[in-house]
């Protein structure tokens, strides 16, 4: 198994992938979900390791199904 830290590096950049892709900005997803941009900002960078509820209201707040949040 991949190193933690390896995954949830990927993770955040999968996440900062479809937020760009959406035309969403870090502090216009926060707001959506009732988080500040600086939990987004950690988040993307591979430095939170993101409850499944926490997974559930990212992809909520892009629009996608939270399989999206897990591909390669």
């Amino acid at each position: 198994m991949e190193k933690k830290d390896v995954i949830l590096k990927r993770l955040g950049e999968r996440i900062r992938q479809i937020r760009k892709e959406k035309g969403i900005t870090q502090k216009d997803l926060a707001y959506s979900i009732d988080k500040d941009q600086q939990s987004i900002q950690r988040l993307e960078k591979g430095n939170v390791n993101p409850s499944l509820y926490y997974l559930c209201e990212i992809a909520d707040g892009l629009g996608v199904e939270i399989n999206k949040l897990l591909e390669e």
